[in-house]
């Protein structure tokens, strides 16, 4: 156990008051949380009084083993649009088993309480175990043993059974709502062949993968067109005429005018961005200290937030079906633009994903994400730490629009996505997750239940609307 998981609730709270009375900057919704938490019913705070503060790093292993299950599953290079999806219901169900029992914030979608002795971390291992099993019930074998492990280490009694249960209710209910969601129906691509519409790509010339993200039912919006946004440039402006020559120039395998930090850059971004995503939230959750409704709350708002960024990306995919710039090179002569010439040889520094341009599904993700942490922390200072098993190196990001920056520049330097795809990704994810913020995790008692201040906005603003 970490020094971080052994520090309790009650000491960071007074940590966080005296930063406040001393300058400090403190992000707004852990101040919130602390003010919520006095506000909570008698019966629920008499509850935890007698049992020991619970210990967030179940949260944080069970995310862990999430990431690694559905990793197996999925296979190590699918795109990592449909991880991000099974992320958030995960997630969202891990977070009603917590706030059922620890209370403050309000539960996804639920109305139930579980009883105020009850185990969060038993309610919240066995809601992350049963929402697994239930989707990927081939690794059972995997998925029990792990499961015993974690009760294992819970003391036996009323507190563990209790949490047991309502953590077996909590999963329940996230299966049931998700039961005829759109998972795996056949969605078919129908767009004719033409100048500018999406066709299979070297080297695989693989089809549209997973068509049926862009209809899936989201976890938090009414509709996958949501937030839709509008299509691509047209094939004889000036804007897709810049797209182009820049991802031909920057996006090059060979002869690019990329820097070496630039193609790090690429590269960096380049794999599975979920699994980088949720490395970087155990860590900064881990440092900063975060108790376990807290933490629960940070994976359940920022995955599921990604998963409805994922489907308006793949809605927008599916509806405009634009080519990606490795054909748009090749076939720029058949585009009717006389600023871009034909290369029938070019290829992109990274293999193109099977999936059309507009929009990029990792920017609109990177958006979500940014703008829900931004919104939880209240500053877009991220304090964010990731990993790349692509370049062996890691990054540190302070700021959510530094963050954004990159992942844009990053798809159009692997050339795999134009620019436009990029920018208007990442205000779609924006959108998404301040929609969001405002309907979803809010505190239970929050201390000022008729104003909220906007949210900063988090996307570079070369990508401002």
């Amino acid at each position: 156990m970490s020094p971080a998981d052994r520090t309790a609730p009650s000491s960071w709270r007074l940590a966080r008051w005296y930063g406040r009375l001393t300058g400090t900057v403190v992000p707004v919704a852990l101040a919130v949380t602390a003010l919520s938490a006095a506000a909570l019913v008698p019966a629920q705070a008499a509850g935890r009084d007698h049992r020991p503060a619970a210990d967030p790093a179940a949260v944080r292993e069970w995310n862990a083993i999430a990431t690694d299950v559905i990793g197996t599953n999925l296979g190590a290079t699918r795109p990592s649009g449909q991880a991000v999806v099974w992320h958030g219901f995960v997630s969202v169900a891990v977070y009603n088993a917590v706030v059922g029992i620890e209370g403050r914030y309000a539960p996804y979608k639920w109305h139930a309480r579980g009883p105020a002795g009850a185990s969060p971390e038993a309610a919240a291992v066995t809601a992350a175990h049963d929402v697994l099993l239930s989707d990927f019930p081939a690794s059972r074998g995997l998925l029990d043993a792990a499961y015993a492990g974690s009760l294992a280490r819970i003391p036996d009694g009323d507190a563990k059974r209790q949490g047991v249960a309502f953590g077996a209710r909590a999963a329940e209910h996230v299966i049931r709502l998700r039961e005829g969601d759109g998972r795996f129906a056949t969605v078919d691509f129908t767009l004719a062949p033409a100048p500018g519409v999406w066709r299979p790509t070297p080297p695989g010339n693989l089809p549209f993968i997973d068509t049926w993200l862009a209809r899936l039912r989201p976890l938090l919006l009414a509709s996958p067109s949501r937030f839709r946004p509008g299509p691509p440039p047209a094939l004889t402006s000036a804007r897709y005429a810049r797209d182009v020559n820049e991802v031909r120039t920057m996006g090059a395998l060979t002869g690019s005018l990329r820097t070496a930090r630039q193609t790090e850059t690429a590269l960096f971004f380049g794999g599975n961005l979920a699994v980088q995503l949720q490395a970087a939230y155990r860590d900064h959750s881990a440092r900063h200290r975060l108790d376990i409704t807290d933490t629960a709350r940070l994976f359940a708002a920022a995955n599921a937030t990604a998963t409805d960024a994922v489907i308006t990306a793949w809605d927008a995919k599916l509806h405009y079906g634009s080519w990606r710039p490795i054909t748009a090179v090749r076939l720029a002569g058949a585009d009717g633009n006389p600023a871009t010439e034909p290369d029938p040889q070019w290829q992109p520094l990274l293999v193109t994903p099977p999936h059309p341009d507009h929009i990029s599904g990792h920017a609109a993700v990177a958006g979500a994400v940014a703008q829900t942490l931004a919104g939880l922390f209240g500053t877009t200072r991220l304090d964010l730490t990731f990993a790349s098993d692509a370049t062996g190196t890691t990054r540190h990001y302070d700021d959510a629009v530094r963050f954004n920056q990159d992942m844009i520049d990053a798809r159009v330097w692997a050339g795999i996505h134009t620019r436009t795809a990029d920018t208007e990704g990442c205000l779609a994810g924006a959108r998404v997750a301040r929609w969001a913020l405002a309907h979803h995790f809010g505190p239970l008692h929050p201390a000022h239940p008729r104003s909220s201040p906007p949210l900063p906005r988090t996307c570079p603003k070369t990508g401002a609307s």
